[in-house]
């Protein structure tokens, strides 16, 4: 079995920064893909960026320049830093992460941290 734990999350003024980390824990033979997600209150759960094994990231268009994502191969761990926050970027950010745990990779996901902008 696979953990993802999220921390980081909080309450934060427009124009801050805060920082999301997910470590991964339990029977990890290696990890693939790994990504961040945000669910706003009454919408559908977006990608918000995605890392590979190697480095390369991607973010969605209404976050770039703004956030970057980046991971720990050695501590299963992966990082969203946020900065230039506004409003419209609160709600639940959730990681997750494709995980090989013997002969296939499967998807995890963490349990979701809040994040909440005031204007």
């Amino acid at each position: 079995q696979v953990q993802l734990v999220e921390s980081g999350g909080g309450l934060v003024q427009a124009g801050g920064s805060l920082r999301l980390s997910c470590a991964a824990s339990g029977r990890i033979f290696s990890i693939n893909v790994m990504g961040w997600y945000r669910q706003a209150p009454g919408k559908q759960r977006e990608l918000v960026a995605v890392i590979t094994s190697a480095g390369s990231t991607n973010t969605a268009d209404s976050v770039k320049g703004r956030f970057t994502m980046s991971r720990d191969n050695a501590k299963n761990t992966m990082y969203l830093q946020m900065n230039s926050l506004k409003p419209e970027d609160t709600g639940v950010y959730y990681c997750n992460a494709n995980v090989r745990t013997g002969s296939y990779y499967m998807d995890y996901w963490g349990q979701g941290t809040q994040v909440t902008v005031s204007s």
